[in-house]
């Protein structure tokens, strides 16, 4: 039986990103993203917010692309697995688990101070959802129109 573990975030930093090194000198970087879902109640039909937060850890050479160019407050996509780690506390010896995204996948999308800079640099490592998207299915996502056919009009795109 096939299984698929996938996560795909679109959220905001929530402070600077933390860099580590391993003993053997290998970068991991540790980040909490938001992510904010709004609704409308249906009794007061009054605006409802929820955040939820998320942490993402990059490993390598993604992980010192993220230290670079992710910034308190900037907007990334974020594309890995989950992974739950179990360990105790050490006040109470509980056991405590933590659940986080070992990501692949990064792109800095803006933010605060414009967040363009490292958009680039990181598509080139992890790719882009366009170049994911072409890659899985051989053709890009929104294709080009056929030379003669007139152009899509964006009232015309499903989403």
């Amino acid at each position: 039986m096939a299984s698929l573990n996938r996560a795909t975030l679109i959220g905001n930093l929530g402070k600077d990103p933390e860099i580590l090194y391993t003993p053997d000198g290998a970068a991991v970087c540790n980040v909490s993203i938001a992510t904010t879902s709004t609704w409308r109640g249906k009794a007061s039909g009054e605006r409802r917010e929820e955040t939820e937060w998320h942490r993402v850890v990059f490993y390598g050479r993604l992980a010192e692309i993220a230290g670079e160019y992710l910034k308190k407050g900037r907007t990334v996509f974020v594309e890995g697995r989950l992974k739950t780690r179990k360990w105790q506390d050490k006040e109470s010896g509980a056991d405590r688990y933590s659940t986080e995204i070992i990501a692949d996948q990064m792109q800095v999308l803006g933010g605060r101070d414009g967040g363009q800079a490292g958009e680039a640099k990181a598509a080139a490592v992890g790719g882009s959802a366009a170049d994911r998207a072409k890659g899985r299915s051989g053709q890009t996502a929104a294709a080009a129109p056929a030379a003669g056919s007139a152009a899509l009009d964006e009232s015309d795109i499903p989403f």
